[in-house]
């Protein structure tokens, strides 16, 4: 299989595209063929060899965040069986064609949703949700600002906000991105 690889830390130009070795589920472990990964700013993290992205050392598969099929189950995984569209996030290796992702780690992906969809909103996704859940859970009819309201955390904020019932004014620096910013819930922009 092949998969993204890093043997220095760098920029862009230390990934490189070539074999690495299938991984073997463990018994709590799933097999996963990846079909779409996420991209985030963490990758950038790890790529240049930030800490705590370091301390897996080199070579490194790149990658936090991705989705596919089910290959493979290890013999204690009871909930997932191959076949299964799965999505997952911060398990490191996603950039490859195949990547072992413990069973606890792993949500379905709903009928009618993209991998490409389920990849690229877990990791931002559970960063708006635990901001207007956990950090400061939003009321229905609270002001809430919110910056970056066209980016992805931000235009998810603005969203989940927005369902919950908030009056959400946002910030962004184009017009273009103010239409995104109305079009995600925003009520100010």
């Amino acid at each position: 299989m092949k998969g993204v690889v890093c043997h220095e830390y760098g920029g862009a130009e230390v990934m490189k595209w070539e074999e690495v070795a299938l991984p073997l589920p463990s018994a709590t472990q799933v097999l996963v063929k990846v079909y779409a990964a996420g991209v985030n700013y963490i990758d950038t993290y790890a790529r240049r060899g930030l800490p705590p992205y370091n301390k897996a050392g080199l070579p490194m598969v790149m990658g936090r965040e991705g989705a596919g099929r089910v290959a493979e189950v290890g013999e204690a995984v009871t909930q997932f069986k191959p076949g299964d569209a799965v999505a997952f996030c911060m398990v490191p290796g996603s950039y490859a064609q195949y990547v072992c992702v413990e069973e606890k780690s792993l949500i379905r992906v709903p009928e009618g949703t993209s991998f490409e969809v389920a990849a690229s909103v877990l990791l931002q996704g559970m960063t708006a949700h635990y901001l207007c859940k956990s950090t400061f859970p939003v009321q229905p009819g609270q002001r809430v600002l919110v910056h970056a309201a066209s980016g992805g955390v931000g235009g998810l904020l603005t969203q989940m906000c927005h369902s919950i019932g908030a009056v959400v004014a946002g910030t962004v620096s184009t017009e273009a991105k103010a239409e995104e910013a109305r079009a995600h819930g925003c009520d100010h922009v």
